[in-house]
């Protein structure tokens, strides 16, 4: 079975509604994330899991360990041992992460999975709008929009049994555009009451 994340332009759209009503000034604030997920409505067994990313030459970079280190505390706190990328453990978590304005993220291709099959293509780039302007204190700042996917899946027959993605955006320039400050946010908005409902969009603030 086949499932779809919500359009761009509608997690857009939510979200900058969500962010402009909490938006009080341009420091690190409280920003909102929505996440959506997907699953089988089967228990998920924890064992040992590695993570690692989506598009390999990103492994080692340090703004991917924000990510990778965010998601790995929550799975911890879910009950998985968490081990490093390079091991062959049976459970894995491909991680995908993409953050710009409107101007870098408008060409890139959208993100379709599904829960059920098989890997397919990932493409780590989110399409759809990403960065808008509104007004914080009088005047319009640049807003970054960061994007985080887990696909948590089977080695042996790349299956994959639970999904998610999740946004937020923040002022350029604040703690809530950093790659530190929007992944403790994304994988809190992910994992929030794991699984979650299959299909339906929460908002954390």
């Amino acid at each position: 079975m086949k499932t779809a994340f919500l359009s761009g332009s509608m997690l857009l759209a939510a979200a900058a509604a969500a962010l402009s009503g909490c938006a009080t000034d341009s420091g690190g604030g409280r920003y909102a994330a929505e996440a959506t997920r997907f699953h089988l409505g089967q228990p998920i067994a924890r064992g040992q899991i590695a993570i690692e990313a989506a598009d390999p030459a990103r492994m080692g970079s340090l703004e991917y360990a924000s990510y990778a280190d965010a998601v790995g505390r929550q799975l911890a706190r879910l009950g998985w041992t968490v081990v490093p990328a390079n091991a062959r453990t049976e459970q894995v978590a491909i991680v995908a992460v993409d953050q710009g304005t409107q101007e870098q993220l408008r060409s890139r291709p959208s993100v379709s999975l599904g829960v059920g099959g098989g890997s397919g293509g990932w493409h780590s780039g989110v399409g759809g709008g990403a960065g808008v302007s509104f007004p914080i204190g009088g005047h319009a700042k640049s807003v970054v929009a960061t994007t985080m996917e887990v696909r948590i899946k089977r080695r042996s027959d790349s299956t994959v049994f639970w999904e998610g993605r999740a946004r937020t955006m923040a002022p350029a320039g604040t703690a809530g555009a950093s790659p530190a400050g929007a992944a403790e946010k994304l994988a809190a908005a992910l994992f929030q009451d794991f699984p979650g409902e299959s299909g339906r969009t929460i908002t954390l603030r």
